[in-house]
């Protein structure tokens, strides 16, 4: 689920969108659409709605505490919507808008989906099962912004609604099916609402949101399972929820846990997760014109260990070009840090004078990885190493020390004392990528650390974490 930063499309992509959307007749103004260079692109959303949501004030309700959990690439949340209750988890996503889930318990089509034929997360909804499930309209908030348009009147003109009817305000038709494009993936459905139950911070306490937005998603291109969007536009999750003027928070457990049904990761919603944190670090949210609804951070300079002079950081991590592009986001659902090719570059030559191991080549061919190191491990530990530590230094004096497994992860169990370690980090090729954020901070790099984004002050924070602690503490680790 990876971000992608710029927005060259494929020809097949082109052929893809184009069927779907004659099929339909449905034309949608703007798709978003990104650079594939990466490899689990999330979605870009621009924001278009003048009018607010109608929701209640959050103080009109409680925090949602939501248990996350992780899988091989990313943190899972799951979502029980409808009624009678349908049971379906989706991937925990920062960097886009839409949740949607598949729909279609035997019509739901994955193409190129390969490598989750075997994946037991693919439940679908069925809204026909539903009492409650219904289209949303033409006219409605939600259905103008996933179709991005900059007139009201136009999805309503899709549905073919006349104009009479659109002057009078009196057509109803269905909301237009919809297309949305990730970096790696294609996702095609239908605008649906019905009620989400979520879990509140008073324990075995639900909130019900009876008219919560989603899309219905029976076509996919390798996006296989739902997302639950958490970013700052109307369709959001938090959006819904009311707390998009408050904030939430996460602790990410490390890989290790990766499909350990007996804990999960803290996720909570509302003002328990921005109250009493002042001890955190908090560096400020970057407001980008051209997209409003990511989170972006502004990166000033990379350090290795405890020695090694600060290394170059480009200013298109931490300033807007005149277009809007540039700065760095914060992002669930790209699993790896993603940074420009020169700091990239800056960052290998660095680690490689500075570690003595020797290096495991053939699974650098293997996996793609750029630096691998065989690392002693004589009592089968693998989460000891001396590899050096790796500190971010983002704006406001805002440092965050990786904590230790949030840079090189073991390739697989020891073997003669040693085992192979690989530096978990992506980079951007910087003349492909003129559009969208410069930089990508990963899930893997937020492993173990409480990340605060406290919408209120427009701040993001850092605290390095136990979050199998923290998950403990908050009931959420099963013995």
């Amino acid at each position: 689920m990876e971000f992608i930063t710029s927005f060259n499309f494929t020809f097949i992509f082109h052929l893809f969108l184009l069927a779907f959307l004659i099929f339909n007749e449905c034309h949608a103004r703007e798709t978003r659409s990104h650079d594939q260079s990466l490899v689990l692109g999330l979605t870009h959303a621009r924001t278009t709605i003048a009018t607010p949501i109608s929701v209640k004030k959050p103080s009109e309700f409680m925090d949602v505490m939501e248990p996350l959990r992780e899988v091989r690439d990313g943190y899972i949340i799951t979502l029980n919507l409808g009624t009678p209750p349908q049971i379906i988890q989706v991937y925990m996503d920062t960097g886009s808008d839409l949740t949607w889930v598949p729909c279609g318990n035997l019509s739901f089509e994955c193409i190129d989906c390969d490598d989750y034929r075997n994946n037991k997360l693919t439940a679908s909804f069925s809204p026909s099962r539903s009492s409650s499930s219904l289209r949303d309209s033409c006219s409605s908030p939600f259905c103008i912004d996933i179709h991005s348009s900059d007139n009201s009147y136009d999805p309503c003109v899709v549905s073919g609604c006349s104009l009479s009817t659109l002057l009078r305000s009196t057509c109803y038709r269905p909301c237009p099916s919809f297309a949305y494009t990730y970096g790696d993936g294609v996702v095609t459905g239908t605008l649906t609402r019905d009620i989400l139950r979520v879990h509140t911070s008073t324990p075995n306490a639900t909130r019900e949101i009876p008219k919560f937005g989603f899309g219905c998603v029976g076509s996919t291109y390798r996006e296989p399972i739902g997302i639950a969007g958490f970013g700052k536009g109307p369709l959001s999750l938090p959006s819904q929820l009311g707390f998009l003027q408050k904030g939430f928070s996460h602790c990410f457990l490390p890989f290790k846990f990766a499909n350990n049904p007996n804990i999960s990761s803290p996720l909570v919603v509302g003002d328990l997760a921005i109250s009493s944190k002042e001890y955190l670090q908090y560096t400020p949210m970057l407001k980008s014109p051209m997209y409003p609804n990511y989170y972006y951070i502004g990166l000033e300079a990379i350090t290795v260990g405890n020695v090694t002079a600060p290394t170059q950081v480009p200013l298109s991590l931490r300033e807007f070009d005149s277009f809007g592009n540039g700065g760095m986001i914060i992002d669930s659902g790209t699993t790896y840090t993603h940074l420009p090719e020169t700091l990239y570059s800056q960052l290998l030559s660095v680690l490689h004078s500075v570690i003595t191991f020797p290096r495991a080549e053939e699974v650098e061919e293997r996996t793609g990885f750029d630096l691998c190191y065989r690392i002693p491990c004589p009592t089968n530990n693998i989460l000891e190493d001396d590899l050096p530590l790796i500190t971010f230094h983002f704006l406001n004096n805002a440092s965050l020390v990786l904590p230790q497994g949030n840079n090189f992860y073991a390739m697989g169990a020891p073997s003669n004392s040693s085992v192979v370690k690989c530096w978990l980090y992506r980079s951007i090729d910087e003349s492909d990528n003129k559009y969208g954020p410069a930089g990508i901070f990963g899930s893997f790099q937020q492993q173990n650390v409480e990340v605060v984004y406290d919408l209120e002050k427009e701040r993001i924070g850092f605290q390095i974490t136990d979050c199998a602690l923290a998950a403990a503490s908050q009931g959420l680790h099963k013995t």
